[in-house]
Formats: C-alpha cells, sequence, structure tokens
C-alpha cells in the first residue's frame, strides 16, 4: 500500500474530487445492500403466503428508485476519481518532459529513448489505475465488505457470520505474498519493455542504415529475442497474477460452503428462516466482489508502485548545468572571450580541450578547424552551456556565460548542429520553430539565403510539405539547409555552424556563404569545418590539435605558415580541381 503514501502529495492536491467520490461511492455500495434485503422479505412473504400484488408492486417500485439513484452515483463517483486519476497521470507526464528538457546531454548519453518513452507511457498508466481503480477497490472494499458484514450479523445472525468467514484470514495472507511477488516481477517486466521500445525506436531510426547493409534478418532476430524477452517477464507476471482469482475463488467457495451447511442446520431447528437464509446467501455474493477486489487491488498498487519507483528515480536526476542564484537575464553580446586551462567530459579524466585562449570580437567571424577528434565541437558547446568549465571561463562581452541565466544565453545563439533534428511537420513549420509567429515572406526570404527555396518549391506540397521524422524524407544537404534558415529566422546575435556545410557542393557553400556575410553584418558568427573552403573568408581562423589552438591567423597568414592548414587547404584544393576535370572528361 505504500504507492497511497507515495501519492498523497496529489490525494491532498485533489482532496475534495476524492472526498465527494468516495462519499458517492460508499452511497452506491449501501445501495446495493438494497435488494438482498427486499428479495429475503419477499421469499419469507411468499412462504407466510401475505405477499399482495399491492404489497409486491410497492418492493418493485422501491427497487427501481433505489436503481435511479445508484446509477447517479455510480456516474459521479466515477467522474470524480477516474478524472483525478487522468489528472494525475497528465501532471506525471507534463513533469517529466519539462524534467527531460532540463538535464544535460550527458543524460542523454547514458540513458535510452525507448527506456524514456516507457516511462511516459506503460510507467504513468499503471500509476494511474493505481490513483484510480486502486482508490476503488481499496475504498470499495473496504465499505462494501464492511458494510455487507455489519448487515449480515445485525440483520440474521452474528454466529453463522462468523462461522463463514473463518476462511478469509488465510486470503489476506496468500494475497499479501502474491503482491510481494508481483512487485519484483513487474518491475523486471516493464525494464524489458523499455529494453523491446529501444530496439524498436533504433531501427526505425536507422532504417536506412539496416537495409544498407542487409541486416534485415538479424536485426528481426535480435528484435525477436526483445520480444521474448517481454513475453517471458510478462508470463511471470501473469502467472502470479493468475493465483489471485484461484484463491479468491476457493475461499468463497469455502465461506459459501459452512453458510449453507450451518445455515441449514439453523433452518431445520428453526433459528433461522427460509428467507433470512436466501438473504444470507445473497449477502454472502456481494461479498464475492470485495474479495475479489481486495486481490486487485494488491496487484494494482504493486503495478503502480514499481512503476512510480522507476518515475522517482527518473525525476530525482539532478540536472548538471543550473543557473547561478542571482544569474542576469540580460541577453548577453559583444566580444567572446575563451580563457580555457583545462576541460574534461563529466566522468572522464581525459582532457579535451587545454590552454584555450582566444577571442572573436563582436562582428566577426571565426573559423574552426582541425583534425576529427581535436575538440572543435566540444569548443562551440561549451559556448552553449552543454557542458560547464571548472578550470577556466567563457565571457560573452565581458561577463562570464555562468553568470547569465540558460534562456537568456541561449537567446543570443542560433546553432546549426552536425545532426541536423527536424520534425515531422511541414518544411514552413521547421524553419519557424524558433519564431512559430514568423510570416511565409519572411520564411521565404530565409530559405533563400540557405539556398533551399528552389528545392522546396520543387515538393509537390511547396512549404506545406510534410518531412518524415527527423526529416528521413529529405537529402542531407536538403536537412542542412533547412537548418540554416531555422537558425537565421532567428536572427541570433550569435550564429554557430558546426560543420554544418558538409552535405552541400561546394558551389551552394559559395552561395550561402556570401549569403551570410552580407545578411550577418555586425554579427558575430562561428564556423567549424573539415572543409576548409568553409572558413576561408573568416576573420580569424583557429587549427585545434588534440585539444589545444596549433595556428591561428587569417586564411592568407595560415596559408604563409605553411602548416596543417597550408597543407589541407592545398590538398582539398587539388581534389576539386580533379573533380572538375573528372566532370569535364565525362561531359
Amino acid at each position: 500500500m505504500r504507492i497511497f503514501a507515495d501519492l498523497w502529495w496529489f490525494f491532498r492536491q485533489e482532496k475534495w474530487k476524492y472526498l465527494f467520490g468516495i462519499f458517492f461511492l460508499m452511497c452506491s455500495s449501501f445501495l446495493s445492500l438494497m435488494p438482498p434485503y427486499v428479495v429475503g422479505v419477499i421469499v419469507d412473504d411468499i412462504r407466510a403466503q401475505t405477499l399482495t400484488p399491492l404489497l409486491l408492486g410497492k418492493w418493485i417500485v422501491f427497487l427501481i428508485l433505489i436503481g435511479i439513484v445508484y446509477y447517479f452515483t455510480g456516474y459521479v463517483w466515477r467522474l470524480l476519481i477516474f478524472g483525478s486519476s487522468i489528472i494525475l497521470a497528465q501532471q506525471l507526464r507534463r513533469d517529466l518532459f519539462r524534467h527531460f528538457t532540463k538535464l544535460s546531454p550527458n543524460f542523454y548519453q547514458k540513458k535510452r529513448i525507448g527506456d524514456l518513452m516507457a516511462h511516459a507511457t506503460n510507467d504513468i498508466n499503471a500509476v494511474q489505475n493505481a490513483a484510480g481503480e486502486g482508490i476503488l477497490t481499496l475504498v470499495d472494499s473496504i465499505t462494501m465488505g464492511t458494510m455487507v458484514i455489519v448487515t449480515m450479523s445485525v440483520l440474521i445472525s452474528w454466529e453463522l457470520t462468523l462461522i463463514a468467514l473463518i476462511p478469509m484470514p488465510i486470503m489476506t495472507v496468500l494475497t499479501m505474498y502474491y503482491g510481494s511477488l508481483l512487485h519484483k516481477r513487474f518491475g523486471k517486466a516493464q525494464a524489458a519493455f523499455s529494453d523491446l521500445n529501444d530496439k524498436v525506436q533504433e531501427n526505425v531510426s536507422g532504417v536506412r542504415v539496416v537495409k544498407a547493409f542487409g541486416e534485415e534478418d538479424a536485426q528481426i532476430g535480435t528484435f525477436r529475442q526483445a520480444s521474448k524477452d517481454v513475453v517471458d517477464k510478462n508470463v511471470a507476471v501473469a502467472k502470479i497474477d493468475g493465483l489471485f482469482n484461484p484463491t479468491i475463488t476457493l475461499i468463497v467457495a469455502c465461506c459459501f460452503f459452512l453458510a449453507i451447511a450451518f445455515g441449514a442446520g439453523r433452518v431445520v431447528d428453526g433459528t433461522l428462516t427460509i428467507g433470512g437464509l436466501t438473504s444470507f446467501t445473497l449477502y454472502l455474493g456481494k461479498l464475492v466482489w470485495p474479495m475479489l477486489a481486495f486481490g486487485w487491488l494488491f496487484n494494482l498498487v504493486e503495478r503502480g508502485s514499481a512503476s512510480y519507483d522507476r518515475i522517482r528515480n527518473l525525476l530525482a536526476v539532478k540536472p548538471e548545468i543550473v543557473d547561478e542564484e542571482h544569474a542576469l537575464r540580460k541577453v548577453p553580446s559583444g566580444d567572446i572571450h575563451y580563457a580555457i586551462h583545462t576541460f574534461s567530459y563529466p566522468g572522464s579524466e581525459t582532457v579535451v580541450l587545454q590552454s584555450i585562449d582566444c577571442t572573436v570580437e563582436k562582428g566577426r567571424t571565426l573559423g574552426i578547424v582541425g583534425r576529427t577528434g581535436s575538440g572543435k565541437t566540444t569548443l562551440l558547446r561549451l559556448l552553449l552551456r552543454e557542458f560547464d568549465i571548472s578550470d577556466g571561463r567563457i565571457e560573452i562581452g565581458g561577463l562570464p556565460i555562468k553568470r547569465t541565466t540558460r534562456d537568456a544565453l541561449r537567446s543570443a545563439i542560433g546553432y546549426v548542429p552536425q545532426d541536423h533534428i527536424l520534425f515531422s511537420a511541414t518544411i514552413a513549420e521547421n524553419i519557424a520553430f524558433a519564431r512559430p509567429d514568423a510570416s511565409r515572406k519572411e520564411i521565404e526570404r530565409v530559405a533563400r539565403l540557405a539556398n533551399i527555396h528552389d528545392d522546396i518549391l520543387q515538393f509537390p506540397d511547396g512549404y506545406e510539405t510534410v518531412v518524415g521524422e527527423r526529416g528521413v524524407t529529405l537529402s542531407g544537404g536538403q536537412k542542412q539547409r533547412v537548418s540554416i534558415a531555422r537558425a537565421l529566422l532567428a536572427d541570433p546575435e550569435i550564429l554557430i555552424f558546426d560543420d554544418s556545410l558538409s552535405a552541400v557542393d561546394a558551389r551552394t557553400e559559395v552561395a550561402i556563404l556570401q549569403a551570410l556575410k552580407k545578411e550577418r553584418k555586425n554579427k558575430t558568427t562561428l564556423i567549424s569545418a573539415h572543409r576548409l573552403s568553409a572558413v576561408e573568408h573568416a576573420d580569424l581562423i583557429i587549427v585545434m590539435d588534440e585539444g589545444r589552438i596549433a595556428e591561428r591567423g587569417t586564411h592568407r597568414e595560415l596559408m604563409k605558415n605553411h602548416g596543417w592548414y597550408a597543407e589541407v587547404y592545398r590538398h582539398q584544393q587539388l581534389e576539386s580541381l580533379v573533380l572538375k576535370g573528372g566532370k569535364a572528361v565525362e561531359q
């Protein structure tokens, strides 16, 4: 029953709905006790030959009125109790989603998407059932059971009631034992479902890769094994589930046997009427539901408790990046200054950046190049405060970025990442993601700057074309350019390109860069790239090597140094010439 204590905060929040819901539920339970009593009275009147048509009609009208009121009270308590449980599910989903948005990238590197989805679906449904059907079964089993037992004892025979209920303690002990087993097995079943959910999500997202490598059969086999694991663990739950009803049915059968055996003896010796025994057996039948509900209650609360533990553990994860107590809400502006002594990712001792000292003047363009793994992306992600620096600082306009709220900082920055995430919406909606109120004219303007406008017009529905999940219906270059248009529409003070032109051809790259240079006068741009032509126009270029700045300067200065930059630039230019020559030959 720990789940009810854990959810006490919600019951207090919705106390009036639950109190009135419980009141009407108790009224329903009381009203349901009337028909067995009436039946017993009618049976005795028939046996005594005192039942008249008028008296029978009165009893029938009375039962009809009871039925109408019972219908009304049943509707009200269902609306209040089940309605409140739906509010709980909505609130938990909202809290989970809000919590997800606050957690750092490090959290998502450790957690699987399928597992997080399972928390927001199956686990919350189990908690909702505990707060809805669980409260129903708890109140109804106690209320109905108490009322039935009291009615049987007072109106018929307390001795016969005690005899009939002798098997009840056995049922209580067994259902509590089953409940403890169910808690453990249901937790494992939910974890297995999370694994299966994650497997499906990975394969749907990576379906092109799976097909490209011809791994369909292998993935089907892996899915079959994960699915079998879910089935096995749920069968283990079902085995415990299946013990509740047979156990309760057996106990109820024993109760009926004792009631009829000893009740028949009392009828024979004249201490109990046939109508009284009839009412007693009908009341005993009414006691079947509280017994079944009691078993079902353990089932619900143990499932809900296991799921709530999983949700609570997730909500207990603290965001690694938080605003300082007196952080400023003003959007930062000015020169960007990196002064990083050393930086390592959380949980790793490997130094990723060291001895970084670099200033980007406001309105200038910084190019960041270097080998794969040299620290280019890390440098950009730190500016976004995806991770915090403990040994060094980053400043904008002379103010450390930690002194600014995350919302204010990120309002100043437009980010075009390596992994271009598009949503299952129209192209226009994807471009307008940061500014949903943007006009179609503004959307088309930035699409032209990103050199994607003509491509969009070729789609059957133009800007209203719905892209698939993560933009699966678009090519890599098209996704990159839609992402660029999205960042440009926000018109940020600082624009970050994290290798965001890698999937476009050289001509398109030149067109985009020229449009950027014209559009973003007096605004700061940081461009990370493997293709050096993307940063050739930059006011300052830094070459990263093993987390350090190995070279710095303009394109002209770096070419004169004859270092890594000059060597790679000449090599890439040669490759470009060879490709052009190849095309010329083919033509």
